[in-house]
């Protein structure tokens, strides 16, 4: 073996051993981890990868079939996209029951609620 063996495998271990105690950037859509920032550019997938075929793209007009949603309350949004129905004593903008529910959404409720809630 030569001499600079030990040296070179002493380098790659330090090199493997800060790599891996780096910061990454957070995958969660948890609310309590990620940036409003992040929050709302999450929401702003969700939105316009499982809404806009029924809401308008422009969240602050109505859509074909479903009423603007910008503004909506967390309340509501958990209400009618978890389970299709209302908060207590909401009344709503449209009596079709046309949406359904889309309860796969769950984990992204909170980042919706962002979006909507922050449009410029």
């Amino acid at each position: 073996m030569n001499r600079f063996t030990p040296l070179i495998l002493l380098s790659i271990l330090l090199s493997l051993a800060t790599t891996s105690c780096t910061k990454k950037e957070p995958t969660s859509s948890d609310p309590a981890v990620l940036s409003a920032e992040k929050l709302r550019s999450r929401g702003q997938q969700v939105y316009m990868s499982n809404c806009t075929s029924c809401h308008n793209a422009n969240a602050k007009l109505d859509g074909p079939v479903g009423p603007a949603v910008a503004g909506s309350s967390l309340e509501l949004l958990k209400a009618r996209v978890l389970t299709k129905g209302y908060p207590a004593g909401y009344k709503p903008k449209r009596a079709t029951g046309v949406m359904p529910a889309l309860p796969h959404l769950a984990p992204e409720v909170e980042a919706l609620a962002e979006y909507l809630n922050n449009l410029e």
